[in-house]
């Protein structure tokens, strides 16, 4: 499977990258490598296999939910960068 480098700039475009000539080309050689070996994946026979959306089959992988003490206010607090002693300080964002 062959990418294009305009295939690779009209993707750039709807993820808001601006991509040097340099990066392009990078981008362009390392998608299409990527693109050919999951094409090299349409050779297996897969007749009689199974689609799963998992590789195990679990029912449920969920735990009980059951209540623990929390943290100590100034154990969570102690690695925060900003704090007032009672919470956490981040920039406002509007």
């Amino acid at each position: 499977m062959k990418i294009t480098q305009e295939e690779i700039l009209h993707v750039a475009n709807l993820a808001r990258l601006n991509l040097t000539e340099n990066e392009q080309v990078t981008m362009t050689e390392q998608l299409d490598t990527i693109l050919s070996y999951v094409d090299k994946l349409s050779e297996l026979n897969t007749e009689g296999v199974e689609p799963t959306t998992h590789a195990h089959k679990k029912v449920n992988a969920f735990r009980e939910d059951v209540v623990h003490e929390s943290l100590p206010r100034e154990e969570a607090l102690s690695n925060a960068p900003e704090n007032n002693n009672e919470m956490f300080k981040v920039p406002k964002i509007i």
